[in-house]
């Protein structure tokens, strides 16, 4: 891999994404490994988490090495004890660091001071894991990733912010539908948009959902508060009231579109009752890929 950490699915080269996923699929299918026999990972987390946490935990065992949760009460980064020298005690007894911070600048300070990798395993800005696989759940439903259309509908979050990224640089086309003020950070635009220019993505950003779903193979959404934002949570419901994904919505993407979201989802809100269960929907196969591309990640990091 380009870099010896992942805080940014910008840290991936054009060639790792595709390499990851193919190491992924792999891993997919032989369920256990000792390729990691030997190794340790801290789960430095301060945000709750399922998915997450037991994915990587899980992904560990099956490589044949540990994982620690590490919880935030037991260390309180940058109040009970400095960010660096978390990542300089944990840089001497683990092999790598998966934090899951309030703060990006927590994760990007765990990784300048830590002498072993360390992986966002989800911030405020961006949640590269997440990422990756979404793209394995993509091509394995429509056997390629280039010139696919997908649509985010919702919130400019941590995950639309990857999401961009990595769309951007695989040559995936993507259509962001947004309300005003809740629009990807224009950071994250700008370089997705350079990556764009090489790949041939063709990026939108919109306020209007019907002109993001119109054509998609892809419709995605995700929870319009996330955590952080849980104090805005009734005010986001009236601001995003017009970008629930429905059927009505879903009639303007192809007919062959698939659903996606990260979960967990709240229904009745952003996701129409009954559309996570439909048979376009494979957010619980997305889901498990992040089993997958997160043992590509750990075994990349951590061997190559």
């Amino acid at each position: 891999m380009k870099a010896k950490s992942l805080i940014s699915i910008s840290d991936l080269s054009s060639d790792d994404i595709p390499s990851l996923i193919d190491t992924a699929i792999q891993l997919k299918g032989k369920r256990t490994s000792s390729v990691l026999a030997g190794k340790v990972l801290a789960l430095l987390f301060e945000k709750p988490s399922l998915r997450t946490k037991v994915s990587l935990d899980v992904a560990m065992y099956q490589l044949g090495g540990h994982a620690i949760y590490v919880g935030e009460k037991e260390v309180g980064l940058g109040e009970r004890e400095p960010v660096a020298d978390v990542a300089r005690v944990l840089s001497r007894y683990v092999d790598a660091i998966a934090a899951r911070t309030f703060s990006h600048e927590s994760v990007k300070e765990l990784a300048e001071h830590a002498t072993i990798p360390v992986i966002n395993a989800l911030s405020d800005r961006e949640h590269p894991c997440q990422a990756l696989a979404d793209l394995l759940t993509i091509y394995e439903n429509k056997g390629k990733l280039k010139k696919i259309n997908l649509a985010y509908i919702g919130d400019g979050n941590n995950v639309a912010s990857s999401l961009l990224l990595a769309s951007a640089m695989v040559g995936m086309n993507i259509s962001i539908a947004s309300p005003r003020g809740y629009w990807v950070n224009a950071v994250i635009e700008y370089e997705a948009r350079s990556f764009g220019e090489a790949s041939g993505s063709k990026i939108s950003l919109t306020d209007d959902p019907q002109v993001a779903v119109k054509g998609a193979d892809v419709v995605y959404t995700d929870v319009w508060a996330s955590m952080g934002h849980e104090d805005e949570a009734v005010q986001r419901q009236s601001v995003f009231s017009d970008y629930q994904v429905n059927k009505r919505l879903l009639s303007f993407a192809k007919s062959d579109a698939i659903i996606m979201h990260d979960l967990p989802a709240h229904y009745g809100e952003e996701v129409e009752v009954g559309v996570l269960d439909s048979a376009q929907s494979v957010v619980f196969d997305q889901a498990e890929n992040r089993l997958h591309t997160q043992k590509a990640v750990l075994v990349k990091l951590l061997t190559g």
